[in-house]
């Protein structure tokens, strides 16, 4: 018996980076300065590192996996095949999303465009119905 192989590809997808949960801190810690400089220092400090990351990281959806590229470099690479379970949290404004792996979890501020990030995950990487 022969088989032929499954010539069926999906286009590899790279998620266009959004800059809202940075600016929002950033613009959010400066009453926090006037009123507790240390913690709006902190929030903005964390906020310039979130800028800084949502210039740098890109996401990618290939066939078989989510690639991590920094600076153009990958990463990391997490293969669909070991998730078990994701969820992007607070849909109307999502700022968290989060993945398991069998060996691993993960969490991940919404840097990228949060549709395509939903569409990506559901196409690849369907939930199951327990």
């Amino acid at each position: 018996m022969t088989t032929t192989p499954d010539t069926t590809t999906t286009q590899t997808i790279q998620l266009t980076p959004k800059y809202g949960i940075p600016l929002v801190l950033l613009i959010g810690a400066v009453p926090l300065l006037v009123v507790q400089p240390w913690i709006g220092l902190v929030v903005e400090v964390f906020a310039l590192f979130l800028v800084y990351q949502t210039a740098t990281i890109r996401l990618q959806f290939t066939d078989t996996a989510l690639d991590v590229y920094r600076s153009g470099n990958l990463i990391r690479r997490f293969p669909y095949q070991e998730w078990l379970n994701w969820e992007i949290f607070w849909p109307p404004v999502p700022i968290l999303f989060y993945f398991r792996e069998v060996k691993s979890i993960h969490f991940l501020p919404v840097l990228f465009d949060p549709k395509m990030l939903q569409q990506c995950l559901e196409e690849r990487c369907p939930r199951h119905n327990n």
